[in-house]
């Protein structure tokens, strides 16, 4: 038996190799403090600075397996908590900030870099595959701005959680293995109004195989026309080249392997990317999922799922749902995604400039949203169980009925896990009969009376709502004009609905939900007829259908409420309940007695309901 000085643990044992510091030029310096990094894509950080006393919130045994780690390695070895928080340097690792660049709200920032997060290093092993991995809100960076480089229990919290949820949906998302919290405080204004609290600091330790993004690739860009700035490393196209040879040799092998030509290279792997991100945008859309900061610089070159800050999940159905207050035109609303994704796919391939074939380049992103289309009809399908038969009409019952949704206020998730308990049409058997158990549980989820209307109040200001509206009579060629924008064409179909609402009551909408309901569910029973054509044994096509459309449609998702409820227990030092959640998302698909509800009972408010429960907080994320 070795020496007890000899001994390491598991986690001082982690096979580091940082093949990016390596491959990547790297900035040696040691000057304090934020500022412009040039000719480099990582900086190295000399200094670490501790947390005070840090302490486990908690472990996903997931992740932590992705490095050959368990819980018991970690929890065994006395310096953990102050390895995995970026307070102690791992053996092997070599601390360092990436630079990247991005457009932010459509507009070029010019330097961005990790300002909050710390490369530890890539750990490789032939059985677990290559991880990088980080520690987010270990300090300042030459990246950090203005800021602190440290986050807050709430926010850590919410992207804990979230990125473990994602990745048991089955979403591509970066991941996180633990999260620790301290007795460091740092001061923030959660509610947005002033008011300064002390919060405590803590930590992510997120894992992926890759965190480079669209954006790393902009630091070489020139200066920009409209805001003015320019890259770090404006012009330094051998540094683009450098960047672009690392991620291809390392993450698109089958792509150097099979491509002799650069530029026939490089355009294979813009591809890719171009699909990875239709098919990751496509399951964010069918599950419901708005990530509320969608740009460049928190786009994966991998299609991962990146940087969770004011995410959030659909309650009742709403095609406009905005999950980021600071996002006043819904640039990135639930809608708005796919396009946004195109957007910033144009953006990369400007990015990659002479390294692509410019008309190849501009013919693939006009691929996109063909792409996108049927990567999310696909899951459509499979979510309303139609998987023998592919027919055109499906997308347009599929409009039908997130249209009907959006209109009855029905809850998202819970709708599509419920529309598997609509049976299949027998024979001798009633329409009513058969469906009025599922249509009753239907209705139960949808919106009230009043509900509807709060949600379908228009959101402009009164003032500039009256003047579109007198326009209409002074001006009609104009109104004309006006109208056609997408933000006054939404107001006018708000107030259109409003109208209607008004011109009846609750019994009234209730019956008319019920008939609306009704039709739809024909429609969809006829469809599920004509899975079986022509087979004689339907069992077999049954239990396919139902098993399809329960792994599909999860019974839970992360809903803000959820993740509140956590973060309020856990700021009064209980973490119980982040660990109780996370044990629920780990199983989105199964079936289970243990609920997500309020401590109180409580059931979620709709995202557009102003009267939220009592004990959920309205914060700012930061």
């Amino acid at each position: 038996m070795d020496p007890p000085q000899c001994r390491s643990s598991a986690l001082e044992r982690l096979p580091f190799n940082n093949t990016a510091l390596k491959t990547l030029p790297v900035d040696d310096s040691e000057e304090p403090g934020s500022r412009t990094v040039p000719a480099a894509c990582f900086s190295r950080i000399r200094t670490l600075q501790p947390l005070v006393r840090p302490v486990f919130v908690a472990l996903s045994p997931a992740a932590l397996a992705l490095l050959g780690l368990s819980v018991q390695d970690v929890l065994g070895d006395p310096l953990s908590s102050e390895y995995l928080s970026g307070s102690r340097l791992l053996p092997g690792s070599e601390p360092a900030a990436h630079c990247y660049s991005g457009h932010q709200f459509g507009l070029f920032a010019g330097q961005l870099g990790d300002g909050a997060v710390m490369y530890l290093g890539e750990v490789e092993s032939e059985t677990h595959g290559r991880w990088e991995i980080q520690v987010k809100g270990a300090g300042v960076t030459p990246y950090s701005r203005d800021g602190d480089g440290r986050k807050v229990l709430r926010s850590s919290i919410r992207e804990f959680l979230c990125s473990e949820a994602m990745a048991a949906l089955g979403i591509p998302s970066t991941r996180a293995a633990s999260l620790v919290t301290s007795d460091l405080y740092v001061t923030r204004d959660p509610l947005n109004n002033g008011r300064r609290v002390s919060e405590r600091c803590s930590v992510v330790l997120r894992l992926a195989p890759s965190f480079i993004r669209f954006g790393s690739f902009e630091i070489c860009l020139g200066r920009d026309d409209f805001s003015g700035l320019q890259g770090p490393s404006a012009g330094r196209h051998e540094i683009r080249s450098q960047l672009l040879d690392y991620v291809i040799e390392a993450f698109y092998r089958h792509i150097q392997q099979t491509h002799t030509d650069r530029k026939n290279r490089n355009m294979a792997f813009f591809k890719e990317v171009m699909v990875k991100t239709a098919e990751l945008v496509a399951q964010w859309q069918c599950v419901g999922f708005c990530h509320g900061v969608l740009n460049t610089d928190n786009m994966s070159i991998l299609g991962l799922t990146l940087d969770y800050g004011p995410f959030g999940f659909l309650d009742r159905f709403d095609p406009d749902f905005v999950c980021n207050a600071s996002d006043k035109r819904g640039r990135y609303s639930y809608r708005a995604q796919p396009s946004a994704c195109r957007w910033n796919l144009t953006r990369l391939a400007e990015a990659l400039g002479s390294e692509l074939n410019a008309a190849e380049a501009k013919a693939t992103v006009d691929e996109f949203m063909p792409t996108y289309k049927a990567l999310y009809l696909g899951i459509m399908r499979k979510k309303l169980g139609l998987v023998r038969k592919e027919e055109v009409a499906d997308s347009e019952l599929v409009s039908d009925l997130l249209c009907l949704m959006h209109n009855t206020g029905a809850d998202f998730t819970n709708t599509f896990r419920l529309l598997s308990r609509v049976p299949w049409p027998e024979e001798g058997v009633s329409e009513q009969a058969a469906v009025g158990p599922v249509l009753d549980l239907i209705l139960k989820q949808c919106a009230s009376y009043e509900e509807l209307k709060v949600a379908n109040k228009p959101t402009m200001e009164d003032g500039e709502l009256a003047m579109i509206l007198s326009m209409a009579q002074t001006n009609p060629a104009m109104f004309g004009i006006v109208a056609e924008s997408p933000a006054v064409s939404e107001q006018l179909v708000r107030m259109g609905r409003l109208k209607e609402l008004l011109s009846t009551d609750q019994d009234e909408l209730k019956e008319k939900q019920r008939d609306d309901w009704t039709r739809w569910i024909s429609r969809y029973r006829r469809r599920l007829s004509r899975e079986c054509d022509g087979t004689a044994d339907m069992s077999p096509i049954k239990e396919e259908r139902i098993s399809i459309m329960n792994s599909t449609n999860p019974r839970v998702v992360l809903r803000n409420y959820i993740a509140q409820n956590a973060i309020r227990a856990a700021e009064k030092g209980d973490f119980s309940e982040v660990n109780r959640v996370l044990k629920i998302l780990e199983k989105p698909y199964s079936e289970s007695d243990e609920s997500l509800d309020g401590p109180d009972g409580t059931k979620p408010a709709p995202h557009y309901d102003r009267k939220p429960p009592a004990w959920a907080k309205t914060i700012r994320i930061t």
